[in-house]
């Protein structure tokens, strides 16, 4: 009888782990950790939380607890642990010896679905430069973790191919990518400055990770980006151009997502990614009305965007999948200027956003309907290169028309406005 080999890969079995030392709410973090390891690809198996005055520096968490896990692990095939706060390398290894079972934290865990889900050359750099920098510190005691490739969740990306790479190799491989990223950020800090120049106005789309930015993007734009119900589905940055309600124009661009005590060396590896929202004319501050902790997460992305310096750039706060949501008024966040309750899914108040938008951007230009004499018909032409002519129509008297005029060029025609 010929036997059939079955190739179905199934998911790794993963175990939770936490020490609560009251640092956060360790229960709705465990539950973000569980969609983090859905998102790269586990099952979680089991979880368990230890209250604790403070990290063990040995193991994390207390010895008689870690054999309790070493005893789940040996029942229920636990093929990886995870731990919701960051390990040292030392701590890795003692965990690793009692319980025999492949053990990553938190940043791992974040730095592996970046990896994943990395598709452009810069987002490969930038994901790779954060892994080295997350393992320059813990060369001491990894090495064999470093030699491995693929193997499961939080061993993708870079790797090492030979155990006695020391820190010098990994330091100059730091130094190689990240002048070679300064290189891409440049290029878009000249496309920044082309915009300005230009007077493109920006709209950059921010918020925590699964708020549904994305899925925005495309109802405004159609723009075909991913959209799935996983964290961190968008690590690139899309920029599409959409028409506001007065004719002006406005590049909308998609950033990556935010979460709570995101690892620092992703900050700084995407910050020429998110300093977008530093650039632009208005931010557009998507939340998810039905998450259960919408204004923590709101929180979250309103104390980065001040440490990136976004003071003073007018927010449109958008309070996303309100269908789902009947107590929507409830929320903190609901109560902030400009706020805005859609489904970016449904089309529901997409109007209601383009009108905050066009509110809250600064006048850069005036819409208004001339009366143009027929030897000043050259005006039109000034006012089409930086605005917009909708509509003309030859009279008597001159030539009428619906224009979005360029504020720069308003004083030319301000004395030929018709009168409302």
């Amino acid at each position: 009888m010929a036997e059939i080999l079955n190739n179905t890969q199934t998911k790794p079995r993963i175990l939770l782990a936490a020490a609560d030392i009251g640092e956060y709410d360790a229960e709705l973090s465990m539950d973000e950790l569980a969609e983090l390891t859905d998102t790269a690809g586990g099952e979680v198996i089991a979880r368990t939380v230890q209250k604790r005055p403070a990290y063990d520096t040995a193991t994390c968490i207390g010895r008689g607890r870690l054999e309790e896990i070493a005893e789940i692990c040996k029942n229920e095939n636990i093929d990886q642990i995870i731990f919701d706060c960051e390990l040292t390398a030392t701590q890795i290894r003692n965990i690793e010896e009692v319980c025999s079972v492949h053990t990553i934290d938190r940043t791992m865990l974040i730095l592996d679905i970046f990896a994943q889900r990395a598709v452009t050359h810069e987002g490969r750099l930038q994901v790779e430069i954060a892994q080295n920098k997350y393992r320059l510190p813990r060369l001491a005691g990894m090495g064999v973790n470093l030699s491995r490739q693929g193997g499961g969740i939080g061993t993708r990306g870079p790797g090492e191919s030979k155990l006695e790479t020391d820190r010098r190799h990994i330091r100059a491989r730091i130094e190689s990518l990240t002048r070679e990223l300064k290189q891409i950020e440049k290029r878009r800090d000249m496309l920044r400055s082309r915009r300005k120049k230009d007077g493109v106005l920006t709209a950059a789309i921010v918020g925590y990770t699964n708020v549904g930015k994305s899925t925005l993007l495309n109802a405004l734009t159609n723009a075909g980006v991913l959209a799935e119900n996983k964290l961190f589905a968008t690590l690139e940055t899309t920029s599409r151009s959409i028409e506001l309600p007065d004719g002006r124009s406005v590049m909308l661009i998609d950033t990556v997502g935010l979460i709570r005590r995101l690892p620092h060396h992703l900050v700084e590896a995407f910050k020429s990614t998110l300093e977008e929202a530093s650039n632009a004319d208005v931010i557009i501050h998507v939340c998810d009305a039905s998450a259960e902790d919408c204004d923590e997460q709101a929180r979250v992305t309103l104390e980065l965007l001040r440490e990136l310096g976004c003071e003073g750039i007018p927010v449109v706060t958008v309070l996303n999948k309100c269908d789902k949501v009947p107590y929507i008024d409830r929320l903190e966040i609901s109560q902030s200027d400009n706020a805005v309750k859609i489904s970016a899914k449904n089309g529901t108040g997409i109007d209601t956003l383009l009108e905050a938008v066009q509110r809250s951007l600064k006048g850069s230009a005036v819409r208004c309907r001339l009366l143009v004499p027929f030897d000043k018909a050259g005006l039109l032409n000034t006012v089409r290169i930086d605005g917009k002519v909708f509509s003309e129509e030859y009279t008597a008297e001159g030539i009428s028309a619906d224009v979005l005029c360029d504020i720069r060029v308003y004083h030319l025609v301000e004395d030929y406005k018709v009168k409302q």
